[in-house]
């Protein structure tokens, strides 16, 4: 009996700047953990007179990992950072009960071609943290905790697992990690997973229970005890799960919450300009027409 309950295919989104490639939410499962909205971006090779540029727009109950393969963006909230991110390295933005930020083309590379490609994420704050006080963490490539075992190197980005921890400061049970590896090897890691899990494969391939799977693919598993496969020379997964919460969590625009009355009330403030604002920034997306995210 197959562990994969569900493959996933990326799907193509607009989001303005940008068409990425949507993991979740997905009709059949909007969630994995507190895992609730995963994008592919790129791989983009931009032009001296393309850049990234996303205004202003505000998040409400949840955290943003911004984790890249290639390429930089330059992140300013209304908290004040202005902090750029470079590959391996982690922006963690906590938005709790309100915050705003934009993210750019650093000015450095605004003027030359350059690349761009990573994933952006946003993780659900458990229902006693979602009013939380907005906050953000930078977490340089050099502080993520790597290790190689028989051959296989992993990274834990964020949560814990295989009895390590990574210093990003999630507020509920969860894991991140990025498996690779130049051979063809075996993983079989299930004893160190819990909750819900689920792999997504950004290069290469990886067999299970006599399925081959590649690139552009989110496998969740049915067990995520029962984590094992085998992985193809040259490949890069990345495992993302932890404990689902008990409360349903609703998701529109950039606002998520297990209480709708909250994002009713955040995009009210949107409209009426209550949100706090970015420094230096002076141009605000505006609330889109009512549509939800979904596959």
């Amino acid at each position: 009996m197959s562990n994969t309950k569900l493959v996933i295919e990326e799907r193509a989104a607009n989001i303005g700047n940008f068409i990425v490639g949507r993991l979740l939410p997905f009709r059949q499962k909007r969630m994995v953990g507190p895992f609730i909205f995963i994008d592919h971006m790129g791989p983009a090779c931009m032009s001296d007179q393309d850049n990234m540029d996303i205004a202003m727009h505000p998040h409400i109950g949840l955290s943003t990992l911004t984790f890249l393969f290639e390429g930089a963006v330059m992140h300013r909230d209304s908290l004040g950072t202005a902090m750029e991110i470079t590959p391996g390295a982690v922006n963690w933005m906590t938005a709790g009960k309100g915050v705003v930020h934009t993210e750019r083309t650093p000015d450095r590379l605004r003027d030359s071609k350059k690349m761009l490609h990573g994933l952006q994420i946003w993780v659900a704050l458990p229902k006693a943290d979602e009013q939380c006080e907005p906050s953000f963490t930078h977490v340089s490539a050099n502080d993520i905790p790597s290790w190689t075992e028989n051959d296989v190197q992993f990274k834990l980005i964020a949560g814990k697992a295989f009895g390590k921890q990574s210093p990003v400061p999630v507020y509920s049970p969860l894991y991140f990690i990025e498996i690779k590896t130049t051979e063809i090897k075996t993983v079989s890691i299930g004893e160190h997973l819990f909750g819900e899990s689920s792999l997504y494969i950004l290069e290469g391939s990886i067999t299970s229970d006599g399925h081959t799977y590649g690139p552009k693919q989110l496998l969740v598993a049915k067990d995520a005890t029962l984590c094992a496969f085998e992985i193809e020379a040259n490949s890069t997964v990345y495992i993302f799960g932890g404990d689902a919460f008990p409360e349903e969590r609703f998701i529109e625009w950039n606002f998520v919450a297990s209480d709708k009355a909250l994002i009713e009330k955040a995009k009210q403030d949107w409209k009426d300009n209550k949100f706090p604002s970015v420094p230096t920034e002076t141009v605000r997306i505006p609330l889109p027409e009512p549509k939800r995210f979904g596959g």
